[in-house]
């Protein structure tokens, strides 16, 4: 597997930039970009540079993270600078969803097993990063990042990647977590007597009754505990440190 995954659907626009981090062993810590879990700040914004590298954001690029909470809270970010990349202390507080329209920024969500969400509209010029849990897909903020692009951008061309998420597969959940996701039957898989859910298609649903339409969404189909060689997986390394990054932005 190539050591950033780009998508389909991003990859025809000449101004967006985006990509998902992979684990590399060449690099500190399998290459985790996650400041928050006790590692060496020096050494993972060592491989925070190296990714940008990876991905060819320019030198001039700012970038934007956000201290993910598993809320339903968007922040709209207007302001050409760069927050979380070198420090957590100055990261968008209590944050789930950052969308802009500012060029050379990107916005990113970090995950191991959450689902990540890239979106993006051309012809607005709107890119926005998503972080989806299990309480963030209660939450439904995939559906209310979408609304939120029309309500403010007026986008109606919204393109959307669900990035590298733990799958049904591999998902078991108690009954008592399912309860949450009954309208989503096609979601809900019950094996021997086991519950599993699938999240990266609640999520797809989510973006389609928001309006996206099913040819503009692009499904990773990677299992990050399926594929834990490649990709973190907090459930399959039984609680790693280790997160990776999904980034979108906008090139001037």
């Amino acid at each position: 597997m190539e050591r950033v995954l780009r998508y389909e659907k991003f990859n025809s626009f000449e101004n967006c930039i985006h990509g998902t981090s992979a684990k590399n062993n060449l690099f500190h810590f399998d290459f985790s970009l996650a400041l928050h879990t006790g590692e060496d700040a020096q050494s993972i914004v060592f491989n925070r540079e190296k990714f940008l590298e990876m991905i060819g954001a320019e030198k001039n690029f700012n970038i934007v993270l956000a201290n993910q909470t598993h809320s339903d809270n968007i922040i709209i970010i207007n302001k050409n600078q760069t927050m979380g990349w070198s420090s957590q202390d100055d990261a968008i507080a209590d944050c789930d969803a950052l969308i802009t329209a500012q060029k050379d920024i990107l916005v990113g969500m970090l995950t191991a097993d959450c689902v990540p969400i890239l979106l993006f509209d051309d012809v607005k010029g709107v890119a926005a990063a998503v972080h989806a849990g299990w309480k963030g897909t209660h939450k439904k903020i995939a559906y209310k990042t979408v609304m939120k692009m029309k309500e403010v951008f007026e986008c109606n061309d919204i393109y959307a990647v669900i990035a590298p998420s733990i799958g049904a597969c591999c998902y078991e959940v108690g009954s008592e977590l399912i309860e949450n996701f009954n309208d989503y039957p096609q979601a809900i898989k019950h094996i021997n007597g086991k519950y599993y859910l699938d999240l990266p298609l609640i999520n797809k649903l989510q973006l389609e009754s928001a309006g996206v339409r099913f040819e503009n969404i692009e499904m990773s189909n990677i299992c990050t505990s399926c594929n834990n060689e490649h990709f973190f997986s907090y459930r399959k390394e039984q609680g790693c440190s280790g997160r990776f990054l999904s980034v979108i932005g906008i090139k001037s």
